[in-house]
């Protein structure tokens, strides 16, 4: 009998008893009990005829209508729960609910196939699927020619597992997803809703509990705080127009390349009107162009995954495949990239995969166990911030986290990963004291999950983006970080040397009366320098919490401040390490960091601050165009010592060489005293032409100099055959090139 001989069943078409629903299971299904509605929603069974069942709270008649057929079903009960004999020929159909003189259609949810394919399933399995956020997350998409979304989540101790939204008056019981028992994935199609639709996962855990709500763990854009629910998005869609640059061979691994980082916090970099925040758009139109006249190669931003909590600037991320959006929707991230690029600039992204907050909408107890956390406490819980730790030995999780650093490079080109507090995963005493941890399996206190993680992500980054990299935080002496996975190392490609800045800093707030005695702190960096591929940092942890400013931290008048901090960027840009310092110290900005206003540009009409600036400026410009300021960072080849001896006067003298030998003199001064006629041993004679001098007038200071430069004499000194006679500027750093055209 097809569906045009039967325009309405009737009784004799209804469902006997054994076709309906015993009172346990639809008692289940209408209080949302029942975890596996696909099993008895939808279309069931084959022949003739086949039932259809159907739930719809709020309904009073329901009916499946397919062409100009209508089959009427009998509702089971008065909770809106429905079932009914149809043809055995009925693939497609929509349905029609009545409410009252209310009538309205819908797609039934339970009619459409598995989202997941076999490999997929298999791949997740495994620990493998390294593009998962193809399949996991919301993405519109149109399945048997109905536009809607198709979603799925990891869950797999959950007993349910629903998604809603307004779509559904967030009725946790009208769209139970299917489960995959194979991989605790719970999946469905959802007719009808598409890009803006919010949304969250209601979960009934293992004990019948139903969980407070949670976002989607690979939800791609969420509402802007302090709304917390997942916005319908998609993988973001550009047209990108970096082909040029990403052929160039900007390739971070290089280490002969000049890298100089600009860091920057994006919403506190610049404020727009009522100090609100820039959009990705604005921040494109201002930020790209004043990054590439200071000179910096790349910029950082701190992390951008959605974070509830501004105050953590990032650093406590719930959503890690979102762009926050306090700035705007994915693809305005993805302009803001694709603009840094076309104007040259490289783009690092900060990643936090070492903790997450334990927001209760976020991953902490997500399908009421501890799934995406350790569930021992002493290596499931940070202490010093009250977030939870991941559980890295779980295959899960790691395939989680890796596949989630190789989304932004994959989506959004970003071109370097910096991971975040790497000295927290390594360890698991890490901020402990003794009985709080536990030895792993070979009494060590190294954490092998966490170790394991690193380096699967850094050879995973290799081997699909083989022109980015990955740079570590990392704070104690664990050898190897920045050594290749094969060689023993954990893989990454450069590490923060904050030994160089703890150092250098406790020396530069010295007063130079003082710093004669001290003099080891500017020279041991040198020590172990080339142990590691080295980035020195001058980040935004040092300007915050009290510490003040770069500028604050410098002793002695006004003037005496401006010359230290001039004179310390001169020694940092000319030291053998790629150069990274946070925004507003390129201007000397006084006042300690505040993320919830605007750095203080106005700072700018002053000379002194404005000297900073072009003296930032000129160091990037100077870098970039003096191959022996960077080609060997990170080979011993590229530095010798003129001269450490003298403390008395904390006068340093030092090469900087390129692969072909070819010398650049460093000369700094750290006290507020001239000294004339100054002799320092180089290694040929000739013209040497002052370079740069960070005394110079144009950077507000003293002006001392030599004229542009020096010929060097036939006099031995330091154990070099010549040297140079020098008038030495106080609280400076002076850079001599040999001048090959005269």
């Amino acid at each position: 009998m097809g569906i045009g001989e039967n325009k309405a069943m009737g009784a004799a078409g209804q469902p006997g008893p054994e076709h309906r629903l015993d009172e346990g299971a639809a008692s289940a299904i209408t209080h949302g009990h029942h975890g596996d509605l696909f099993s008895v929603l939808g279309l069931h069974g084959g022949g003739s005829h086949k039932v259809l069942r159907v739930f719809r709270p709020g309904a009073q008649t329901a009916a499946a209508v397919s062409g100009d057929a209508t089959i009427e079903l009998e509702a089971q009960g008065s909770d809106g729960l429905f079932t009914g004999l149809v043809p055995g020929t009925l693939e497609r159909y929509r349905l029609r609910f009545s409410h009252g003189s209310v009538t309205w259609e819908e797609e039934d949810p339970y009619r459409f196939g598995p989202i997941l394919t076999d490999f997929d399933a298999y791949l997740l399995a495994e620990g493998r699927h390294y593009r998962l956020y193809e399949k996991l997350g919301a993405h519109p998409d149109v399945m048997d020619g109905v536009e809607g979304t198709r979603l799925a989540v990891w869950a797999p101790n959950a007993r349910r597992v629903s998604v809603v939204g307004n779509f559904n008056a967030w009725d946790g019981r009208r769209h139970v997803m299917r489960r995959r028992h194979e991989t605790g994935i719970f999946e469905m199609f959802v007719p009808g809703i598409g890009p803006g639709e919010v949304y969250k996962y209601e979960l009934v855990g293992p004990h019948g509990e139903v969980l407070p709500l949670k976002a989607d763990p690979v939800g791609f854009l969420q509402e802007s705080a302090p709304s917390t629910a997942s916005v319908v998005s998609g993988l973001v869609a550009h047209d990108w127009t970096d082909d040029a640059f990403r052929m160039q061979g900007n390739d971070w691994q290089a280490r002969d390349k000049p890298v100089s980082v600009y860091e920057v916090h994006l919403g506190s970099w610049r404020r727009g009107d009522g100090d609100s925040f820039l959009s990705y758009d604005d921040l494109a139109g201002e930020l790209v162009p004043y990054v590439r006249d200071m000179g910096f190669t790349h910029v950082e931003f701190l992390p951008v995954s959605e974070h509830p909590f501004y105050g953590s600037w990032g650093y406590q991320p719930i959503g890690l495949f979102a762009p926050t959006a306090r700035h705007g929707d994915p693809a305005g991230f993805a302009r803001l990239v694709d603009a840094l690029h076309n104007a040259g600039i490289g783009v690092i992204l900060d990643w936090v995969p070492g903790h997450f907050p334990t927001d209760v909408h976020g991953l902490g107890r997500f399908d009421g166990t501890a799934l995406y956390e350790h569930p021992d406490p002493r290596r499931g819980f940070h202490k010093d911030w009250n977030t939870l730790i991941y559980d890295y030995g779980r295959t899960e999780v790691k395939n989680f986290l890796v596949a989630n650093g190789l989304y932004w490079l994959d989506r959004f080109h970003v071109d370097a990963l910096r991971v975040d507090a790497v000295a927290s995963m390594l360890y698991l005493d890490y901020s402990r004291n003794h009985g709080e941890w536990e030895p792993n399996i070979h009494g060590g206190r190294e954490n092998l999950e966490a170790i394991a993680f690193l380096k699967e992500t850094n050879e995973r980054v290799g081997e699909s983006y083989p022109a980015a990299s990955t740079h570590a935080e990392e704070s104690t002496a664990f050898p190897d970080v920045s050594r290749p996975t094969y060689a023993g190392g954990l893989g990454f490609h450069f590490k923060w040397n904050m030994g160089w800045m703890h150092d250098t800093l406790d020396y530069m707030e010295k007063d130079p009366i003082h710093r004669c005695y001290h003099q080891h702190l500017m020279t041991f960096g040198m020590v172990y320098a080339y142990s590691e591929n080295f980035i020195l940092p001058l980040s935004h942890d040092e300007v915050v919490y009290g510490k003040g400013s770069l500028l604050g931290k410098m002793p002695g008048d006004q003037w005496q401040r401006f010359a230290n901090l001039r004179a310390y960027f001169g020694f940092m840009w000319t030291h053998p390490g790629k150069k990274l310092i946070f925004m507003g110290g390129e201007f000397a900005q006084s006042a300690e960091w505040n993320h919830d206003q605007s750095l203080d540009w106005h700072l700018l009409q002053y000379r002194e601050h404005e000297g900073v600036q072009r003296l930032v400026r000129d160091l990037n410009h100077l870098y970039r165009s003096v191959p022996a300021l960077y080609e060997l960072d990170c080979d011993p080849d590229g530095f010798e010592w003129v001269d450490t001896s003298n403390a008395d006067q904390s006068i340093l003298t030092f090469l900087r060489k390129d692969k072909h030998g070819g010398p650049v003199l460093v000369v700094c001064n750290f006290t507020p005293n001239v000294h004339h006629a100054y002799r320092v041993g180089v290694p040929r004679g000739g013209h040497w032409r002052e370079a740069l001098n960070t005394d110079a007038d144009l950077y507000g200071g003293s002006n001392v100099g030599n004229l542009g430069g020096r010929t060097a004499k036939d006099i031995g000194t330091n154990g070099r055959p010549f040297s140079l006679e020098l008038s030495i500027p106080p609280l400076a750093t002076m850079v001599f090139v040999p001048d090959e055209t005269r």
